[in-house]
């Protein structure tokens, strides 16, 4: 008798210990993982455009966690998206980001800001999840982030296994990083309105002179590099003073920006579009002869004459002039040479109208 009382004193003792151990051992995973949220907020509190914030804080989920997936889901038409433009020459972001649309993000993910865990019925997801992961994920994690107390979206780890992300499990560290994510975007998207400020025409929204001189200098440096066609269009509008003095700088204004969105609509996505000052604008053409610039101009100005500006119940007709000046042209040596042939092709242009 007294030693069946012994062998269940050594088995709770046993078992205290295991115990013990066993909370030593979640202690130690908890810190373990404390420190790795921690060294990844570190990495992305500096960070200050969104190519970087999302490259990085993807990168180091996976590296950090073993994670097999992990992506970035962003609601449609929020405040985010108008950047989202010019992440398109990261791969890593075009594989690991999904645009979601409003009333189905917030019908999967709701309107809190704890994160949801999920390993069963995954396929009621599939719209958050990155095509190439569909099929190969059973729990995921997801961690609404927001942008000035405003949800636009979630940071999402997926795992092979349904135990990783197992609803019930501590949510606290992926809560943290979520908010630090979030106070992140804050930091970036003021920092990138700012840039926008600087680069941009406030009027119209094209590039500004500033931005448009420096995009010359990388596309001529281009073209010298690969003996590629570099052109350039120096456009202005016709009679424009008179506008403003008949119909008032509010319409002029208009008739400005009505200009500026067809440039952007016969544009390409290697072209470069720009403000350079009062009506006059500048077109930057890569890959493209003078030829086909003058063709491509010759059809905006067809258009115009076609389909006048109509607003405020006042039809405003639209007439521009152009000149235009190519690499092909062998005395060209630099950018400046290129924007004052372009410039002097425009006064040439001008001259003929006025002795027509």
């Amino acid at each position: 008798m007294a030693d069946q009382s012994i062998e269940i004193l050594l088995n709770e003792l046993r078992r205290s210990e295991q115990t013990v151990r066993d909370r030593e051992e979640l202690a130690r995973r908890n810190e373990e993982t404390t420190r790795k949220f921690f060294e990844i907020e570190k990495r992305i509190l500096s960070i200050l455009n969104y190519k970087d914030l999302f490259e990085v804080l993807l990168a180091e989920i996976k590296k950090k966690f073993g994670m097999p997936s992990a992506w970035i889901s962003i609601i449609d038409k929020s405040e985010v998206t108008s950047f989202i433009e010019q992440l398109e020459s990261s791969e890593a972001i075009k594989k690991h980001m999904n645009i979601i649309d409003k009333n189905t993000f917030l019908k999967l993910v709701g309107t809190k800001t704890t994160p949801l865990l999920i390993n069963n019925n995954l396929k009621a997801y599939s719209k958050l999840i990155p095509r190439q992961d569909k099929y190969s994920i059973r729990s995921m994690a997801i961690s609404p982030i927001s942008l000035d107390g405003e949800i636009i979206g979630s940071l999402n780890q997926a795992h092979i296994s349904p135990e990783h992300f197992k609803p019930g499990l501590d949510t606290s560290s992926l809560e943290q990083l979520a908010v630090k994510v979030s106070f992140c975007l804050s930091n970036v998207t003021a920092h990138e309105k700012l840039k926008f400020l600087a680069y941009s025409d406030p009027l119209t929204g094209l590039l500004n002179r500033r931005a448009m001189e420096s995009a010359l200098k990388r596309e001529f440096s281009r073209e010298k590099r690969y003996q590629r066609t570099l052109s350039v269009v120096f456009i202005d509008l016709d009679d424009f003073k008179s506008v403003n003095d008949v119909h008032g700088h509010d319409l002029g204004d208009e008739l400005l920006k009505y200009v500026a969105t067809q440039l952007l609509d016969i544009s390409r996505d290697t072209d470069v579009v720009a403000r350079f000052a009062g009506d006059e604008f500048i077109v930057i053409l890569p890959e493209t002869s003078a030829r086909s610039a003058i063709k491509l101009m010759s059809r905006l100005k067809d258009y115009f004459l076609s389909y006048p500006l109509n607003t405020a119940g006042t039809s405003i007709p639209v007439s521009i002039s152009f000149g235009v000046a190519s690499t092909e042209d062998k005395s060209i040596e630099n950018p400046a040479m290129l924007l004052k042939k372009a410039d002097e092709m425009l006064y040439k242009a001008k001259a003929a109208m006025k002795r027509n």
